[in-house]
Formats: structure tokens, sequence, C-alpha cells
């Protein structure tokens, strides 16, 4: 649960159920026992499933399971290898992703498909343009884009070039886009990924107007306390094998877990431990970011974990940012007692700080490189006569895969087509190629299965255990709670106090992050 999300339950007094719905007599979309391989390596197997008119079906599994492979194929962007996939009650085959929109199924995918130098409102109707006789209908694309937005509840200029919004609101602008397609199936992929509390609310209110219009929704989320809410049947995959099916009501949270990961997941956070000293490695006095981050002030000691939480915009992230250099700032930053100059990541990586973004697509990875060319062409730079150092560069590949568990089917496989979870895995690798001593770690398990969040939380771990000093941002309630020494929440800017030991717990954070209370000074 997010913090945001403990604020809202409290509101309403409790999660509503949303209402049990039987499947209608004839399926709109199926696969039957497809297949799909990759080269020698096979990643599906005979995956059958259905959706029904006014269902939602959650597919659900750890990262590189292959739902997403399944709903590629179900969408027109991949051809099986074996198996079929049934429109209707008969086989189809759709030669694009274009074509399956135009009978009727719509990706919403979660990687952003979208043209960042194009308004909202190109994005909207890019391919399916309005047009009156051979002119386009700008006048028309402009109304229903902002009818479509205010539908959304998402206050954007349809003008906007889409570069300039935030991560939250071209995730609208992709549902929006979806909207106009007038899909009978609808596939989601992680659509809740980059989406507050409040905005996810708006997208459920408008599943709950596609199911009542007869739309068949495929749902995939991270969050399985989403899926117990919204799902009419889920379907749990493993290792590209269907392991389980089951009604709305048959599996809790933890039945989910088990079946995506196949082990119990009873401890998910490695014991906390004491930091190894009292002396602080970073030491913040006075930072402001514009208007955003105001006169912040804390303290980092070795070996901690140190949380900040906060609600979505209290100004966490560009905090981390002005702390790593790539935002303008005022105030003072020292490492071990000497003075960072601001506004720069080169130094404040040969200080010994690294950071770890919270969009790793946009901000940490080239997608359209391998591993290697990730992890070195941008951390190691090891030339010698002008060359890169091939033997450095294979060890340092060595060390990642095997350290951090980087699972894909070769070393030459694109970032952009391995899973979140080990996207994030090649993330962390290549900034601990620097051998920091201070990691700033934003969201780290933001778009990553359950399976490899506790990964992650052992990671971080050893971190602190290594001597390292960890500074995390995360939305999640659990993951502070379960991980952090010490956490600093934030509001409006600034840091509205701070807990320690047996007081982090949900609630005095949450009165924090509200307002309710102010504790401490950050300072340790």
């Amino acid at each position: 649960m997010t913090i945001t999300e403990a604020m809202e339950t409290a509101k309403r007094g409790g999660p509503k159920p949303a209402p049990v719905a039987g499947p209608a007599a004839a399926p709109v979309l199926a696969l039957r026992d497809a297949q799909r391989s990759f080269g020698p390596v096979q990643v599906l197997f005979d995956i059958s499933f259905e959706l029904f008119p006014g269902e939602v079906h959650a597919l659900i599994g750890e990262n590189g399971a292959g739902k997403s492979t399944a709903m590629k194929i179900m969408s027109g962007y991949l051809a099986p290898t074996g198996g079929t996939v049934e429109l209707d009650g008969a086989p189809a085959r759709f030669a694009s992703s274009r074509e399956a929109e135009a009978r009727g199924v719509t990706l919403i995918h979660q990687e952003f498909n979208l043209a960042q130098l194009l308004s909202v409102e190109q994005n909207i109707f890019l391919g399916h343009e309005i047009r009156r006789g051979p002119l386009l209908d700008h006048r028309a694309m402009r109304a229903q884009a902002r009818e479509l937005l205010e539908r959304l509840e998402t206050p954007l200029d349809p003008t906007a070039r889409t570069a300039d919004i935030s991560v939250p609101e071209k995730q609208m602008v992709e549902i929006a886009k979806a909207l106009t397609r007038k899909a009978r199936v609808l596939i989601m992929d992680e659509p809740t990924a980059a989406l507050t509390t409040r905005e996810t609310e708006v997208l459920f209110r408008q599943i709950e107007r596609l199911k009542a219009e007869g739309t068949a929704i495929l749902y995939t989320s991270h969050k399985l306390d989403e899926v117990a809410r919204i799902a009419d049947r889920i379907t749990v995959m493993r290792d590209g094998h269907i392991v389980r099916t089951a009604l709305r009501g048959e599996m809790n949270e933890d039945q989910m877990a088990e079946a995506m990961v196949g082990r119990d997941l009873s401890d998910m956070f490695p014991p906390k431990r004491p930091a190894d000293g009292t002396e602080p490695v970073l030491e913040v006095r006075g930072l402001s970011v514009g208007n955003v981050v105001r006169d912040v002030s804390f303290s980092l000691r070795r070996g901690e974990i140190l949380g900040f939480a906060g609600l979505v915009g209290s100004g966490r992230t560009e905090l981390m940012e002005a702390l790593f250099g790539v935002r303008d700032a005022t105030g003072t930053v020292s490492i071990n007692g000497r003075p960072l100059t601001l506004g720069s990541a080169e130094a404040a990586m040969a200080a010994g700080l690294v950071y770890l973004p919270e969009d790793r697509k946009e901000h940490g990875l080239i997608l359209t490189q391998d591993m290697r060319r990730n992890l070195t062409l941008l951390a190691l730079k090891k030339f010698s006569r002008g060359l890169i150092d091939r033997k450095a560069e294979e060890a340092a590949l060595d060390r990642a895969i095997d350290e951090f568990d980087i699972r894909a089917p070769s070393r030459e496989v694109l970032v952009g087509n391995m899973s979140g979870g080990n996207q994030q895995k090649v993330l962390l690798a290549k900034i601990m190629l620097a051998d920091p001593q201070i990691v700033l770690i934003d969201e780290p398990t933001r778009g990553i299965d359950v399976g490899t969040k506790q990964q992650f939380y052992t990671f971080i771990h050893q971190l602190a255990e290594t001597g390292r000093s960890v500074v995390v941002v995360s939305s999640e309630m659990t993951e502070v709670i379960g991980l952090c020494d010490r956490v600093c929440v934030m509001r409006r800017g600034r840091i509205e106090g701070e807990v320690s030991g047996d007081e982090v717990t949900e609630d005095a954070i949450v009165r924090l992050a509200m307002g309710l209370e102010q504790k401490g000074n950050g300072d340790g």
C-alpha cells in the first residue's frame, strides 16, 4: 500500500470490492495452445486462456514469465510460433498491430509509445487522424482530445508538447489514445505503474464503464491489491507456462505471489541492522531547488539505509536529482566533510555518489542497445589507445550478470526487450561499476514483480552491509517500513519530520505526509 492509498482507504472507510461478473457464453478473444520461441529459446509453452465481453481478466506473473509476449501475440505485435489466436471463435492471424486494432483489439503499452516532440492531441490521434475532406480536422481532434482528458480527469492542454508533461500524464495520454479506438478488447500492460492513487481511481472508473459497455479487458499488474480488487478472473504464469486460473476471491494476495514465484515470500525484507557509525558521510544544509524543494537539511551515516517518503509531488525526486547534479540547486552539500560542487553529475560521481533514477527507460538505459553497451559504454569508458578495453568490458559484464542475477536469453539481447526487473538489475549493475560510497535509489521496484522485489531488497541490504550508505525514495509504504533504518517524510518541498527505529510505522509516516504532525529535522 502506498502512502496515498493509506490516506484514501481511511477516507473511504476501507476498500470496497467490485461486483463479480460472470463470463459471457462465448469468448471474444482467446489463445489456444500458443507457443513462442525467439531463435532456439522457447518462452511460451501451450498457453490457453479466454477473454469474455464485460469481464476483466488479470494476467499476472514475474517479469520474464511470458505475460508481455502473450499480450503482444493477442494484439498483433508478434505471431505465435505454434498454436492459434481466435477472434469470435474463429482462427485469426493479425499481420500487424494496426490490423488487430482495426478488428477491435488494442494494447496499452507498459513502455510509452508516444512521439515526444508531438503534441498531446497529435499523439492521441496519431495514425487515426480525423479528416474533413482531404484535410485534417484539427478543431474536431482538439475538441475530442479535450473531452477524453476531461473524462480522465487530467487537466492537460491538448496542444502541450508531450516531452514536457509528467510521467503520470503521459500514461493518461496513452489511455486516452486507446479510448479513441473504441476497442472490443482492451489489453492493459501495467497501466498504473506510473499513476498516482487518484489517477488510478479514475482509470478504474473507466474500466467499470468499459465493462458495462461489453468491452473485454486483459489487465496485467504487479500491484496484487489492484488485481484482487478489479479482476473477475486471474491467470497466473510462471516460466512461460500457465500454473493456475482462479475466479475472484479464490486467491488472496499472498497466494497470488506464491503462485507467481513458486516459493514462500513471507520474509520479504532482510533483518535491519544498525549503521556502522555516527559520523555522517553525507551532509545537506539548506538545499533548495526552485520552488519545488525549499531549505532541506539532513545527514546520512555510513552503512545506513535512509528512506524518503511523501506524497507524489512532495519534491523527493527533485531533491535526489539536485544531489546528483542534474538539477540546479542552492545550499551546501558535503561528502566526508568535503564540499560537493552542485550542478555537476561528474563531480558527484567523482565524490562517490551515484543515482538510480525513477524512470529507467527515459533516464537510465539505452533501450536500443544490448547489456554490454549499457553497462560499459557510459559506465566504464576504459580506453586503451582510443579503444575500449574488451577484457575489462567482459569482466564487468560477467560480474554484473553474476552479482545481480540478470536473466536474459543471450548477452546480445536488446535491453528494451528485457523484462522490467532485469532492466532494473542492469541499471543497478551499471551504477555500481563506479564503486560508489553513496547510492541514491528512486522508486527501486516500480514496475517489477514480487519475486524480483525481494531480490532488490536483498541487494539494497547488502550495499549497507558492505559499508555503503543508501537513500531510498519510495511511494510504497511497506517498502519504506521494511527497508529503512530512518525515514524523512517530505511535504510541499520540505522535510516535515523524521522517524526512526520502532517509530517507522504507517501511522507516523501518513500523519507527517498529511501535515498533521511535525517531528525531527532530518539530521539524524
